[in-house]
C-alpha cells in the first residue's frame, strides 16, 4: 500500500535452514498482504450486504479531512488474522517443497508492518524487535516490542509437554532449554515457535505468530529487527546506542551486525559466531523509510 512498509528478519536453523529462511523471506511478505487484502474484500462485501452499516459505525472513525479509517483495535485484529493465516499458509507451503527437507529445519520470523502512524509487529521464534524512543526527560530508551519465544517460558513449555514433546537443557548448556521428540534425543530446537520443523509440529512447536500493535508517536525514532545472534551478545540499549552513533542511517544495520560479530569473537573466542542479521527502520525520516539491507555473518 502507498503508505505501507514491510520489513523482516528470518533466521534459519537446521541443515536446510538457509534455504527455508530465503524462501520465507521471498514469499511471506506477499502472503501477508494477500491475506490482508482478502479480509478487506470480505469486509467490503459484508458491508455492502448490510444496510444498517454506515460511516458512523463504531468500527470506523473519520480524520479531519473526512476520510474514514478502521478503529485501531479493529485494524489490529484484521492484521492479526492476516498474519496468522499467512504464517500458517507459509508453513504448509514449506511441507510441499520436494527439494527441501523441513523435518528438522526451519526459520524464525520477526516482521514489522508500518502503515501510516500504525506499526504492526508479528513475531515467531527468538528473533526480536526493539523500539528506540525518547523519554519525557529527554533520555533515549530501548523498548522491547516482542517476547523471545523460548521453550523455557512456562506457557510455551506447557503447550509442548501437553503434546508429548520434551523440554530440557543439555548438561553442557544448562541455561539453554530445548525441544525434543518424545522418544528420541532429536532435534534440540532452542525455540518454541518456528516456520518449518515439521516433525515437531505434532509436539507443540507452532507457527502462530504473536501480533501486537503500536501507534507511532513523535518521540519514537526507529525500530531494530535482529536475530538472536545479535541479542545474545548485545543488550537492547547497546544496539539502540550503536544505531544512534552511526553517522549515516543507511549504515545502521551493518554497524549493529559488525558490533555483534566483534562481541562474539571477544566474548566467545572458541565458539562459532552465530548468524547475525539486522534491519533498522527509521520512523520519521522519509528518505530512510524503506527497510535497510541487512548485514549478516555466519
Amino acid at each position: 500500500m502507498e503508505d505501507g512498509v514491510f520489513c523482516g528478519v528470518f533466521d534459519g536453523h537446521g541443515r536446510c535452514g538457509h534455504l527455508v529462511s530465503k524462501l520465507v523471506r521471498d514469499y511471506l511478505p506477499f502472503m501477508v498482504l494477500s491475506h490482508r487484502n482478502a479480509l478487506l474484500l470480505a469486509d467490503a462485501d459484508a458491508d455492502a450486504d448490510d444496510p444498517v452499516f454506515s460511516d458512523a459505525s463504531p468500527s470506523s472513525s473519520a480524520d479531519s479531512s473526512g476520510n474514514s479509517s478502521p478503529h485501531p483495535s479493529q485494524m489490529l485484529g484484521e492484521w492479526r488474522e492476516a498474519c496468522t493465516n499467512a504464517f500458517k499458509a507459509m508453513d504448509n507451503e514449506l511441507k510441499l517443497q520436494a527439494n527441501m527437507d523441513c523435518n528438522f529445519s526451519g526459520t524464525t520470523a520477526v516482521c514489522a508492518i508500518k502503515q501510516g502512524k500504525d506499526l504492526i509487529i508479528a513475531n515467531l521464534g527468538d528473533s526480536r524487535a526493539v523500539l528506540a524512543t525518547m523519554s519525557g526527560a529527554g533520555y533515549l530508551k530501548a523498548v522491547q516490542l516482542t517476547t523471545d519465544q523460548k521453550p523455557g517460558l512456562p506457557e510455551e513449555a506447557e503447550r509442548i509437554k501437553r503434546c508429548e514433546g520434551r523440554v530440557f537443557a543439555l548438561r553442557e548448556e544448562p541455561g539453554v532449554m530445548r525441544v525434543w521428540l518424545p522418544g528420541e534425543n532429536l532435534p534440540g530446537l532452542a525455540m518454541a515457535r518456528a516456520l518449518g520443523d515439521s516433525r515437531l509440529k505434532h509436539h507443540g512447536v507452532i507457527s502462530t505468530p504473536q501480533v501486537t500493535g503500536h501507534r507511532i508517536g513523535d518521540a519514537d525514532l526507529f525500530i531494530i529487527l535482529a536475530t538472536d545472534g545479535v541479542w545474545d551478545v548485545l543488550s537492547n540499549e547497546e544496539v539502540v546506542s550503536i544505531v544512534c552513533a552511526t553517522p549515516r542511517k543507511q549504515h545502521a544495520s551493518k554497524a549493529v551486525v559488525e558490533a555483534a560479530v566483534q562481541r562474539w569473537k571477544t566474548k566467545y573466542p572458541s565458539s562459532r559466531v552465530d548468524d547475525c542479521s539486522a534491519v533498522c527502520l527509521f520512523l520519521h525520516d522519509h528518505g530512510a523509510s524503506a527497510p535497510q539491507r541487512p548485514g549478516s555473518s555466519s
